[in-house]
Order: C-alpha cells, then sequence, then structure tokens
C-alpha cells in the first residue's frame, strides 16, 4: 500500500512542478515576442514621427489593469458632473451620454434604471468590449502581458501548491496504514524528496513570477517609467495625494514626473489611495452594501 501512495506523490509533484516550468517558459517566450513587437512598432514611430504616448486609459490598464482603469473611467465621469459616485458604493448616472467607448460602456454597465453598485458595475465594465479591444491593442503592441500567461501562471503554481498538500496527505496515510509499532522511518523519508521539490518550486514560482503576473510587460513598465518618472514601479506606495484637477481628454498622454500628475493620472499609476477626496475614496472602497 505505501508504494501506490508514494508513486502517487511522486507523479503528482513531478507533473505540477514540470507544468510550473512549462507556463513560465511559455510565458518568457510571448513576453520575448512582445518586447521585440514594441521594438518593431517604435522604430516605425521614429521613421513615421509619430507619438507614441499612453493615453490616460491605456496608463490605467498597464499600471493595475482593468479594474483600475474602471475605476478612472468612474472618477472621470464624476469629476465632470455626468456620474455621482456616493460614498456608501453607489454609481448614479447625471448625464447618460457617454464620451468614447469606454464612458459608453461604463455607462451600459450600470444599466437603464441609472443606479448601481460600484463593485458590480467595476466587474461588468471589465468585461466589456471596450475594455478588451483596449487590451488586445496593448498585447499586440508587446506593451501588456497576454491573459492566458497571467492566468497560466497563477494556475500553474496552485497545482503545485496542491501537490504539496496532496504529497503530505500521502505521507500521513503510510504512517496510519502501517501496523502499530512497525512504521518504516525510511519508506516515510522518501516522501520527503517530492515534498522539498514542490515547497522549492512553489518558492521559487512565488519569487519569480512577478514579470509573469502583471499587467505590464518589461517594455510596458519602462514605457511607463519613461512617461511617468517615479511611477509605481519605482515606487513601493503610493505619493501624498494631491487635490484632483479638472480631467483632461483621455486620448492625449498626461504631464510627466510626480509634479505635474493630475488627480487621475495618480489615480491611474498607484489607485484610488491617491485619491485626495474622500468621498471618491471611500465610493471606491465601498462593497455598495
Amino acid at each position: 500500500m505505501w508504494l501506490l501512495f508514494l508513486l502517487l506523490a511522486w507523479a503528482v509533484a513531478v507533473v505540477s512542478c514540470v507544468r510550473v516550468c512549462r507556463t513560465a517558459l511559455a510565458a518568457g517566450l510571448a513576453l520575448h515576442r512582445g518586447a521585440d513587437a514594441t521594438a518593431d512598432a517604435d522604430a516605425r514611430a521614429d521613421d513615421t514621427g509619430a507619438d507614441a504616448g499612453l493615453t490616460l486609459y491605456e496608463t490605467a490598464y498597464l499600471a493595475g489593469g482593468p479594474h483600475r482603469l474602471a475605476d478612472v473611467v468612474l472618477v472621470l465621469m464624476a469629476q465632470q458632473r455626468r456620474l455621482h459616485l456616493a460614498h456608501t458604493g453607489w454609481a448614479t448616472v447625471v448625464d447618460p451620454v457617454g464620451q468614447d467607448p469606454v464612458e459608453r460602456a461604463a455607462l451600459s454597465a450600470i444599466g437603464p434604471e441609472g443606479q448601481r453598485r460600484i463593485p458590480a458595475v467595476r466587474r461588468a465594465l471589465t468585461s466589456a468590449e471596450a475594455v478588451r479591444g483596449l487590451a488586445d491593442r496593448l498585447v499586440h503592441a508587446g506593451l501588456a502581458a497576454p491573459a492566458a500567461v497571467r492566468t497560466g501562471i497563477g494556475t500553474a503554481v496552485r497545482h503545485v501548491q496542491f501537490a504539496a498538500l496532496l504529497v503530505l496527505l500521502a505521507a500521513g496515510a503510510t504512517y496510519w496504514a502501517a501496523p502499530s509499532g512497525e512504521v518504516d522511518w525510511l519508506v516515510l523519508a522518501w516522501f520527503a524528496f517530492p515534498l522539498v521539490l514542490t515547497l522549492g518550486t512553489w518558492a521559487v514560482a512565488r519569487a519569480e513570477a512577478h514579470p509573469y503576473t502583471a499587467w505590464a510587460t518589461e517594455a510596458g513598465s519602462a514605457l511607463l517609467r519613461h512617461e511617468h518618472p517615479g511611477g509605481p514601479s519605482r515606487s513601493p506606495g503610493p505619493p501624498p495625494a494631491e487635490p484632483a484637477e479638472p480631467a483632461g481628454p483621455t486620448g492625449l498622454a498626461e504631464p510627466t514626473g510626480l509634479a505635474g500628475l493630475t488627480g487621475l493620472t495618480r489615480l491611474a499609476l498607484f489607485g484610488p489611495t491617491a485619491l485626495a477626496d474622500p468621498g471618491l475614496r471611500a465610493a471606491l472602497h465601498s462593497s455598495g452594501a
């Protein structure tokens, strides 16, 4: 019986660890191809003199993903008095006319009743076609990590965690199945090898998985640092909040440098904690219950 448990432990451990390695390799190749695509796009932009600056929406997506983008569009519309964001966590439509596809998607996420809980609006907006289209453009440009890369690494790491737990359970089953006083400690020692393998792989994955689970690729992070020196990739926490300024057009790049950042750009880079308005911070952090 113990041999069956040992073979099961080894099989699960090896398969899960190999999957992590293969997924990390595939992710690295995908991000490398993205970096090459970014270099080609930069070369074409230099030849044509085109401006490759990031829009506010693109900055928000690269810094915090679709949830950050949803927060930005909601606050932008609130500052322009076209939405009301209550500190209790409800969004209410004031002006039902969107000025761009993402704003129209936000209004559709709120629904025909004109009022909805902000977390529900955020979830609906992150899966909207306009947001997916923006994400696809960033992925194609090599600035954002493909969804398969981010979810694949997370799933593989969870499988390693499950394998480590299964190894422990198999060792425990071997111990309890042995007749009283006849436990072979050498047999139990064989379970230490798959346990060390899974725990070691788990530790390495936790330390090295960040480049594969971040929303921006290395090229995207470099562009964020270039346009906003001292941004989230260099500073461990959000800077002190500044008073929010009137929102500018989302199709234009915002001022660079922390000193020149508007409230919306700080929100895009650092999240709701960078907002100066406590009511907006409470609205974005509230469950709406």
